[in-house]
């Protein structure tokens, strides 16, 4: 699959194919309700501790895109059934292998969301679907921190350049540096989930473990982002979404 380059590398493995459009997807700016105050800093995972970071087979095959579905899941049902359920690296390697045909070829984002939104996946030996996503514009800090505020969480496409692998390798924040390999896509198109953020930028969960991104970053590498959006409305969500028009369109598909 074009777009996927970096399936090769010896240590983390790629597996985020070329953003697709659809002009009918919902846009997160529609949805938002008005301006509420956010904290300059926070993450879902700091207010409920306990929760892993398993690698879910990306160090193997390129499953990122159903790595990031399965770490959103997690958390969505904390929030639902209030105790962590146990998804396996079978249960994600399972859905990426269903989608994919068998090949280790990557995945398309909005297809896979597409999917888990009209038939859902098995995860811990339970059937669950979302209810929507909706469109991000990256370069708005504001709309993506309301999203991760209201626990929606983020679901970012990056085009990783070389550098990041050696900042990632070294503990380092994925941020923009000049030279040789900064070149977007230079080494592949990755997916993350990021239930968090700083003043920094966002932070995501990849490669079994959190790791910061800055909004510099962002601007210059995530060529997607989508909220998800969970059938469980929260306080949270109750207060910042649209929940009828979110309705509206689906009644409407």
């Amino acid at each position: 699959m074009a777009g996927t380059k970096g399936f090769n590398s010896n240590i983390y493995k790629l597996g985020k194919g070329p953003a697709r459009r659809d002009k009918r997807n919902l846009k997160l700016a529609a949805l938002l309700g008005a301006e509420v105050a956010i904290p300059d800093e926070y993450d879902f995972d700091v207010s409920h501790t306990g929760i892993p970071t398993p690698m879910f087979g990306n160090d193997q095959y390129g499953d990122c895109v159903i790595a990031g579905r399965a770490h959103q899941t997690l958390r969505f049902e904390l929030l639902e059934q209030k105790t962590l359920i146990t998804i396996t690296e079978e249960d994600v390697t399972n859905e990426y292998f269903k989608l994919t045909g068998g090949e280790d070829s990557g995945l398309i984002v909005l297809d896979s969301l597409k999917e888990w939104r009209k038939k859902g996946w098995i995860a811990a030996q339970q059937l669950y679907k979302i209810k929507a996503f909706a469109e991000v514009d990256p370069p708005n800090h504001e709309e993506i921190k309301r999203a991760i505020y209201m626990d929606v969480g983020i679901g970012f496409g990056l085009l990783l350049p070389e550098t990041a692998q050696a900042q990632f390798t070294e503990g380092k924040p994925w941020d923009v540096v000049d030279g040789g390999g900064s070149e977007p896509n230079s080494w592949g198109g990755h997916y993350v989930y990021s239930p968090g953020y700083t003043n920094a930028g966002p932070v995501c969960v990849t490669w079994g473990r959190k790791q910061q991104i800055t909004w510099a970053f962002v601007d210059k590498y995530c060529d997607e982002g989508y909220a998800i959006i969970d059938a469980k409305d929260t306080l949270k969500k109750k207060s910042g979404l649209d929940s009828k028009m979110i309705d509206e369109y689906l009644a409407a598909l």
